[in-house]
């Protein structure tokens, strides 16, 4: 599958990645780390731009606003902060009474969600940080992450301890769906397209319709893995990570396994797709990011080009043959002369 891209700088193990979208200056990815400082590099070629330093901890969740003009951490130090992707500059600081494990940035960009150790939902109004924060329901347990779905108006939440994921409806703020798991959901993803949600429990990975609710495929992986990411643009593979240290890429159809990424020295703890699909990226327990650049064969393109060698194959056998005709009628010629 190629020789990754590995990006150094974190000196203790690598816990989440995220992407940001598209944005005229190219798309890029932030890094959370045990270290204390998040990272930020150039999505496409791993360079690293800048770090995020004030934190007194660990830190366990990072986002990008859509623009890439925002950074948001969440920590161990009980805040979760917003940083300017520009200059580095911390702009907010969002006090907590207790660990802060998971952020999100709203589509709009406006609001922030959190959640951790007092599980408690918390949102945030960029545009009032100092104005308290809606609280939205109370979690069975220590909340492990958050993402955002229609059109700002849902969450979704898992927990550390306790299997599901729950979604909210903020303007109710009560519980208005939980899709069942076995084992306590590790990671979440919301597709590009806002129609699949990707979880990771125990060692499966499941697809579910984000508007209906309903479970659309399930596999079960060959360890138990810690986080998975559909690729965005078609939809047909996703990549999933965890306790072997490998990353592996499957059939979306199909749930067969058509790649493994080996080279990280220890379990590998967060997994995601550029926003493009023509490459991902992993952290690892080792205190690295590495990005793989996606290596699929074209079927299509692969028939084809196996269809022009046939028929190139069949013109050469047809010109051979008609050679040869011709030899044995100059030769029968030549007796006929003599």
């Amino acid at each position: 599958m190629g020789v990754p891209l590995v990006c150094h700088g974190h000196s203790r193990p690598v816990v989440d990645v995220s992407y940001s979208p598209i944005t005229p200056d190219g798309f890029f990815l932030i890094s959370a780390s045990k270290d204390s400082i998040p990272m930020l590099r150039n999505g496409e070629t791993g360079d690293w731009i800048g770090t995020f330093e004030g934190h007194k901890g660990a830190v366990w969740s990072c986002s990008l606003d859509k623009h890439a003009m925002r950074a948001a951490s969440a920590s161990a130090d009980f805040t979760a902060k917003i940083w300017n992707a520009l200059t580095g500059d911390e702009l907010h600081s969002f006090e907590h009474k207790h660990i802060v494990r998971a952020c999100a940035f709203s589509e709009d960009t406006h609001l922030l969600l959190t959640g951790g150790m007092e599980k408690i939902l918390r949102i945030f109004d960029m545009n009032r940080p100092d104005a308290p924060p809606k609280e939205v329901g109370t979690s069975p347990g220590s909340i492990r992450t958050v993402e955002w779905l229609h059109s700002d108006n849902t969450i979704l939440s898992s927990c550390t301890d306790t299997g599901d994921i729950r979604l909210w409806d903020i303007r109710s703020d009560k519980i208005v769906q939980t899709l069942e798991t076995k084992f306590p959901v590790t990671s979440a993803e919301v597709s590009q397209d806002g129609r699949y949600i990707t979880t990771a429990d125990g060692s499966s990975v499941k697809f579910w319709d984000a508007n209906n609710f309903g479970l659309l495929k399930s596999y079960e992986m060959p360890c138990n893995v810690e986080s998975a990411s559909l690729e965005p643009k078609s939809g047909n593979t996703f990549i999933a990570g965890g306790e072997d240290m490998w990353v592996h890429r499957f059939d979306f159809q199909t749930g067969e396994e058509i790649g493994c990424n080996k080279g990280h020295h220890g379990p590998v703890h967060c997994v995601r797709y550029a926003p493009g699909g023509d490459s991902y990226t992993s952290g690892s327990e080792d205190g690295t990011v590495r990005i793989w650049e996606v290596g699929t064969v074209n079927h299509e393109e692969s028939n084809n080009l196996s269809g022009h060698v046939k028929l190139v194959a069949e013109e050469v056998v047809r010109k051979a043959e008609s050679l040869r005709i011709s030899e044995k009628a100059t030769e029968a010629a030549k007796g006929n002369i003599v």
